[in-house]
């Protein structure tokens, strides 16, 4: 027969024992959630120029690496 594993908590364990188990797991959620956002945005601001240049140094024409950066 399986045995459920179940977290022990201070307290009295009655009925709210599994709405802590539920909360834990959207608090987890929630804080994983948060974290990818930042990373995110920390990649997007630091990598957005530098793809920008390199898609530009592989295109067509082949432009040198000044004539990308003036704004003309």
């Amino acid at each position: 027969m399986a045995s459920k594993i179940s977290l022990k908590t201070k307290g009295k364990g009655g009925k709210g024992s599994r709405g802590l188990d539920e909360k834990s797991t959207a608090q987890c959620l929630k804080e994983w959630s948060t974290w990818a956002v930042k990373k995110a945005k920390v990649v997007t601001h630091y990598g957005f120029i530098p793809l920008v240049i390199i898609i530009g140094m592989n295109s067509d024409p082949k432009p040198q690496l000044y004539q990308l950066l003036s704004p003309v």
